[in-house]
């Protein structure tokens, strides 16, 4: 299986939606565990990282340096 690649500021789809209706979620914090924050009510969740990687859907928008 292939590694997915993903970058602070990526914002991604997850594969459950947010109580709030929201699917999208910017990557706040990187490391062993992973920062996200739903792009609809601004809630953040730290999540580990082997955890996020088998939840997330896929990248919607790559953030540029």
């Amino acid at each position: 299986m292939e590694e997915k690649q993903f970058g602070l500021n990526d914002v991604v789809e997850m594969k459950k939606a947010h109580p709030c209706g929201e699917n999208r979620w910017r990557i706040i914090r990187l490391g062993m565990d992973i920062r996200i924050k739903c792009e609809g009510c601004s809630h953040s969740v730290l999540i580990p990282r082997k955890e996020f990687t088998r939840k997330m859907k896929k990248v919607l928008v790559k953030h540029e340096e």
